[in-house]
């Protein structure tokens, strides 16, 4: 079945609600068995949307599916069998686009998803002497914390779209799904907006993303198994990430949270990352109670021992990191719960920025078998990247003079040079 929101009465005109219509669109291809909802010439404001099974969401190149500024036009799902959304980060389940429990869905078409993130932050202050990391906040009122959320889906594509503007909360979450891609896609955030992450990969398997360009003011790239909002454990396992652009004021990759599951079998090849704050991020920091709302970080974390195992990186630039080019770290605390991280691979990995390495495990859990081989590391002095306290995260992970190596065990460095 084919679907044009046009022909049922939307209008694209930036200003017209076109909620109902595109849900209708959405609800009749997909009880028909499938096809696709086409979204026509025009810029279509709506308010959160609802995937269903076999359903293609097809924008076209001059079309532009346009987010509300309105927080109410983002109300909490009920009902998600699949997750327990009091246990899910920031405690909420508010979207754009969900997807639960589907099958068979796709966003393609040339065409642009804009969130709409200016009207969800506002300035720190007009005087940089006045704050650290990034220059805009989120507003009091509860926004929309993800741009497309997919949870307990399999065979999902989003192929060929520029997705914009993520409201100070994550572009794409893909949540415990099996069988997903990305390929040819631009996720642009503005850089200096906090929590406007690219892509979160979580507990799920067979995830390809290709070809596609990032810029985030937080991660870029996340790869995690935090299962606390899941009936079962789950381990999420071989991603492949190849022939990418990202630029990020946190990580450009992030692997790993406070007590997540476990994480295995994952590929990172062909990457270019640039101006980043740690450019590939494994860290297991200090947990807080999980439920301390005043912290909403507190709700970004599992319930496991973290094992994280069998990782590459390859063929990889990145310059002008304001911190680490490579950080691997395991927080000194017992109730930051970890079985492992080993098995890490990097070949070919070229790096320039204000600081080196930081590996460090811990005497009762050490990092293991880190292997380095065909690389060069460049240290730089703060006259070539100035200012790093307003550069995102940076205010805080770069920590001059630290020792390069701590609690390790079979580390190996081949054919690879270190330059200050």
């Amino acid at each position: 079945m084919f679907f044009n929101i046009k022909e049922s009465g939307a209008i694209g005109d930036g200003v017209f609600n076109n909620t109902k219509i595109i849900q209708k669109g959405i609800d009749e291809v997909s009880a028909s068995g499938g096809g696709t909802v086409y979204i026509d010439n025009g810029i279509y404001l709506t308010g959160s949307l609802r995937m269903k099974d076999n359903v293609t969401l097809q924008i076209a190149p001059s079309a532009t599916l346009l987010g509300s500024s309105k927080s109410a036009d983002y109300p909490e799902w009920e009902n998600l069998e699949h997750v327990n959304s009091e246990m899910l980060p920031r405690y909420r389940n508010a979207c754009l686009i969900l997807a639960h429990e589907c099958k068979n869905i796709a966003v393609t078409g040339g065409g642009t998803v804009d969130c709409n993130g200016k009207s969800f932050v506002k300035k720190k202050s007009e005087n940089p002497d006045a704050w650290t990391g990034w220059e805009y906040i989120r507003i009091d009122e509860p926004t929309p914390p993800r741009g497309i959320f997919a949870v307990g889906c399999k065979d999902v594509r989003i192929e060929g779209i520029s997705f914009l503007d993520a409201p100070a909360g994550w572009a794409f979450w893909i949540h415990d799904c099996d069988y997903v891609t990305f390929d040819k896609c631009k996720i642009l955030s503005d850089v200096h907006s906090p929590n406007s992450d690219g892509i979160h990969i979580n507990s799920c398997r067979n995830v390809v993303i290709s070809n596609c360009m990032i810029r985030s003011g937080d991660d870029a790239i996340v790869v995690r198994a935090n299962n606390a909002s899941l009936s079962e454990n789950k381990v999420c396992e071989s991603i492949s990430v190849t022939n990418c652009t990202l630029t990020s004021y946190a990580s450009g990759i992030r692997i790993g949270y406070v007590n997540d599951g476990t994480i295995r079998n994952c590929v990172f090849s062909n990457i270019v990352m640039t101006d980043s704050d740690v450019g590939i991020c494994i860290e297991l920091p200090k947990v807080r109670d999980r439920f301390d709302k005043k912290h909403v970080g507190a709700a970004d974390q599992g319930t496991e021992a973290t094992l994280i195992e069998n990782i590459s990186f390859q063929n990889i630039v990145m310059d002008r990191n304001y911190a680490f080019a490579v950080k691997i770290f395991i927080d000194d605390s017992e109730l930051t719960r970890c079985e492992s991280i080993r098995n890490i691979y990097f070949n070919a990995v070229r790096a320039r920025g204000l600081e080196l390495l930081y590996l460090k495990g811990r005497e009762n859990c050490k990092l293991e078998n880190i292997r380095f081989s065909d690389c060069s590391f460049e240290k730089v002095s703060d006259s070539v990247l100035p200012d790093y306290v307003h550069h995102g995260a940076a205010a805080w992970d770069r920590k001059p003079g630290m020792p390069l190596l701590q609690n390790v065990k079979d580390v190996a460095f081949v054919n690879t040079s270190f330059s200050c």
